[in-house]
């Protein structure tokens, strides 16, 4: 099959098909997801979480994160690649960002390097994008900032809060970020904010009109031994396989069965 690309991804959302994404941090894993037929698969810093136990994904490095992606992209012949760039690893200056992310593309076989926040990383945004590193922007529940946010909660849920996130979506794009993901907001204001933007949006907990959804592939297949998010299902329940229940979440996916009510905000 054809590789996917940034391109491939704007196109379907232009034509209404939904992109399907998972998170994925090995070669084995990777290759099922690739197989399968999955779009997009973030190599997400939340392997601090679902593979090193952490509480949160403030401790994973840069070293970690080039390594998992390495392994991930050894496991992919078409599905895009986005790495995750962990905590300080951007935040400092964009010449530094420039350099690590460039670890990111060059080491560990990246497509797309994902950074979160919104106004105040336009700037590095720009300074990526014009030296040919695409990105992945994260807006709403950025799990980065999880102790300055109070937790894990939803965004975005009064006026001046989704008006604030609206105009850093658009800031983002303005600034060459080629995807989004909208995490854990309100359903109608991803639906808004996915309707004025080109670029493709990525939903996880943000209701069912982002121009497609990911979520985190332990969640997803129900072996994460903590308590998964509302916005999550487990798709091992009624398939026999973990190859049918990420056949089961694509199809879902694609045919706007997933998410529903009970997963949205």
């Amino acid at each position: 099959m054809k590789p996917v690309t940034i391109t491939t991804l704007t196109s379907m959302k232009q034509a209404g098909e939904k992109i399907t994404c998972l998170t994925a941090y090995d070669y084995s894993f990777a290759h099922l997801l690739d197989s399968a037929g999955i779009d997009t698969i973030i190599v997400g810093d939340s392997v601090g979480m679902v593979c090193q136990g952490h509480e949160t994904t403030l401790p994973v490095t840069l070293s970690d994160m080039v390594y998992h992606t390495r392994c991930v992209a050894s496991g992919c012949q078409r599905t895009l690649i986005v790495a995750d760039m962990p905590f300080l690893s951007y935040e400092v200056s964009p010449e530094q960002t420039f350099t690590n992310a460039g670890r990111l593309m060059k080491e560990g076989c990246a497509h797309v390097v994902k950074i979160e926040g919104g106004r105040t990383m336009a700037g590095t945004v720009r300074f990526l994008t014009e030296r040919g590193i695409p990105v992945c922007g994260h807006l709403g529940l950025t799990p980065q900032s999880v102790h300055q946010l109070g937790g894990f909660r939803v965004q975005g849920r009064d006026n001046a809060a989704a008006e604030r996130l609206r105009n850093d979506a658009h800031d983002l794009q303005e600034a060459g970020a080629s995807i989004l993901v909208l995490e854990a907001i309100p359903s109608e204001l991803a639906k808004d904010v996915s309707a004025e933007l080109t670029i493709p949006t990525i939903g996880i907990g943000a209701g069912p009109d982002c121009d497609g959804q990911v979520l985190v592939l332990q969640d997803m297949l129900g072996i994460y031994p903590r308590r998964s998010p509302k916005f999550s299902k487990n798709f091992m329940e009624g398939n026999g396989s973990i190859q049918a229940a990420v056949e089961a979440f694509i199809a879902a996916v694609r045919e706007r069965e997933f998410p529903g009510p009970e997963h949205s905000f």
